[in-house]
């Protein structure tokens, strides 16, 4: 596996199928619309945005502002089968529902209207398909706990009987994550244990019956970095996937801290590969199969449409956002006020980076965000730049300075190394604008008040661009790795 992500940033909770010689991976996207994002490859290094598979902001159902954070979309499960893609995830804001489903003869869409599977209360379903053609729906129920299957048909989510316990869990806290899966005789039930942080881990049970029993592996947890120095860390929440020349691989989350103790991680959960071999009949995983993906590239947009990168939190970027040459944003919430709500975002994919935001006309707001109440921003305000801290419930102006002509506001972010007295965070990120190509800086602020482990919720830093009380323009965001 390495230490890169082969989708580097907020991706987490990955599913993979493969159709052919492609594969597909969808993750989760939680209050972000549109949701659940559809990646393809044909080498696992290199992946390409096809399209999202849920945009309806009613479907996400997670509530503006604030609230909103970490609402939404849940861990979805992707599978292809007779000739379409199925998809199952969780919407928390509508859990008393059931579990969504939608499919589409093409993964980057369009993708049906989705159906409930009513009295199927938890999280993270699953789809397989016995050897009649039967559809399985398995979760992690809530109460009682455990992982539940029942038989539903996936078009309609009509269920066929009653839901059963079909795996009540190892030794570990919070099992949850199941996909069942298929290889030779067996069926193999892969769960996610431990927790989804640093305790995380994947666990494996099989069966000649995707039924059940299960009897699980001696040894759980099969694959975790817990408690060991791998930079790489919180793994766990695994699909695997056979290639078309019959080996094997997995998909799983990861973080990456930095930091003094006890570290923190900001660009979210994001998707790591490595390989598969099988033991006895059991998956056995082999870190260093793959090559490193390559660097994550940057992008500057000026915005002749809306690029797939762009997302909003709660509702759809179009409502708000209109992209004809440049970016047309009407208004958001007023200059004054720490929520964020209307804002255009797109995924941090890097450790260490540059940004900047060539604004047209109308007051703006260039930010790294967690979510609503978590954020940096450089705040265009009356032709002055303000450097804003916001990490609820501090709100705080750190400077503020004439706008030079031409300059544009800017935000960049360097990782801090080594022990300092009284501990340091994960980066510093710095606040000010780009002239020509040169940085300057108004302000420099601790980068932990927008980590994961000071907002909580399970997202990670987004750029974002917003309007401050009225209507603006942008013409472009750049946005570029640092070497």
């Amino acid at each position: 596996m390495g230490n890169e992500p082969i989708l580097p940033g907020f991706f987490p909770d990955p599913s993979i199928c493969r159709v052919g010689d492609e594969f597909f991976v969808a993750n989760s996207t939680f209050e972000y619309v549109p949701g659940i994002p559809i990646h393809s490859s044909r080498d696992l290094l290199t992946w390409e945005l096809v399209g999202h598979a849920v945009t309806d902001p009613t479907e996400v159902a997670a509530p503006e502002g604030a609230a909103g954070a970490s609402a939404g979309l849940f861990a979805p499960t992707l599978r292809y089968h007779d000739g379409v893609f199925w998809l199952t995830t969780t919407t928390i804001g509508r859990i008393g529902e059931g579990q969504l489903i939608t499919h589409a003869s093409d993964p980057a869409g369009p993708w049906s209207t989705p159906v409930r599977v009513p009295d199927t209360v938890g999280i993270d379903p699953d789809l397989a398909w016995d050897d009649d053609g039967r559809c399985l729906l398995t979760w992690r129920s809530m109460s009682p706990p455990g992982i539940m299957q029942i038989e539903i048909d996936p078009a309609t989510g009509e269920r066929f009987g009653e839901p059963r316990t079909l795996w009540a869990g190892g030794d570990l806290a919070d099992t949850e994550g199941p996909h069942v899966i298929r290889r030779g005789a067996w069926w193999y039930l892969v769960v996610a244990e431990g927790g989804t942080h640093t305790g995380h881990g994947v666990s494996v049970a099989r069966s000649r019956d995707p039924r059940g029993p299960f009897e699980q592996h001696p040894h759980n947890p099969i694959f975790s970095h817990r408690s060991t120095g791998h930079p790489v860390q919180a793994t766990g929440h695994a699909d695997l996937v056979e290639c078309a020349d019959g080996s094997w691989a997995v998909v799983f989350l990861g973080i990456r801290q930095n930091g003094s103790f006890p570290a923190f991680h900001v660009n979210g959960r994001e998707t790591f590969l490595a390989g598969v071999d099988w033991v006895g009949d059991w998956p056995v995983v082999v870190e260093e199969r793959f090559a490193q993906p390559a660097d994550p590239a940057g992008f500057a947009d000026r915005f002749d449409g809306l690029d797939p990168r762009w997302v909003s939190p709660s509702v759809a970027p179009e409502t708000f956002a209109r992209a004809d040459g440049s970016l047309a944003l009407a208004a958001g919430r007023d200059a004054a006020s720490p929520e964020q709500t209307h804002v255009l975002c797109a995924r941090v994919t890097a450790r260490e980076w540059d940004a900047a935001a060539e604004m047209a006309d109308g007051d703006t707001c260039l930010s790294v965000r967690i979510d609503g109440a978590h954020w940096y921003g450089a705040e265009v305000v009356g032709g002055r730049i303000r450097a804003r801290a916001v990490s609820d419930p501090f709100d705080a102006i750190l400077a503020e300075s004439e706008l030079p002509d031409g300059a544009r506001p800017a935000l960049r972010a360097r990782t801090a190394d080594g022990f300092h007295a009284g501990g340091v965070g994960p980066d510093t990120i710095e606040i000010g604008w780009d002239l020509g190509g040169a940085f300057t800086s108004i302000a420099a602020v601790d980068g932990r008040y927008v980590s994961t482990e000071v907002a909580g919720g399970f997202t990670g830093r987004m750029i974002g661009v917003e309007a401050l009380g009225s209507a603006a323009r942008v013409a472009e965001v750049a946005f570029r790795p640092h070497a």
